[in-house]
């Protein structure tokens, strides 16, 4: 079924099917994210040039079932910038498509594309049907995330 799959660059006409997901998205991970944000994340995902860039995961009927948001940054530890992966999610109805893995490595053609480095992401200890894929394509690190 992962050849019915289809990933490309999020789309102006998108996201009327992108903000239930997007909302699924923090609802899953129990928190809650002002409108205003919401449109923010959206006009920023549209402009040319800006971060945070974004794909789709589209099905055969063409509809939007999936995204990633990721961003670039510089480091002091490399040369070449790294790519942070901050959102990733697939439609219940949708998952075990390959729409994740399709978009996360949608998200390495990207880096690799701009010289990254590195493509690096967090997830919560308890997302485990997440982390079986994501022990398939990277590999788990020591870090601890502090946060103020």
């Amino acid at each position: 079924m992962a050849d019915a799959i289809t990933v490309r660059p999020l789309e102006p006409g998108d996201r009327a099917a992108w903000e239930p997901l997007w909302e699924g998205y923090n609802s899953f991970y129990e928190r809650t994210v002002a409108p205003h944000v919401t449109d923010t994340t959206w006009a920023r995902l549209m402009t040319p040039g800006e971060d945070p860039g974004g794909f789709g995961a589209v099905d055969a009927g063409g509809r939007l079932i999936g995204f990633t948001h990721f961003f670039f940054h510089g480091s002091t530890s490399q040369i070449g910038p790294s790519c942070y992966l901050q959102d990733l999610f697939v439609s219940d109805r949708a998952r075990g498509t390959g729409a994740g893995r399709a978009l996360i490595e949608a998200v390495y053609a990207a880096a690799d594309t701009a010289g990254a480095e590195q493509v690096y992401w967090l997830t919560q200890s308890f997302n485990e049907t997440a982390r079986r894929l994501y022990d398939r394509v990277a590999t788990v690190t020591p870090f601890i995330k502090y946060r103020r």
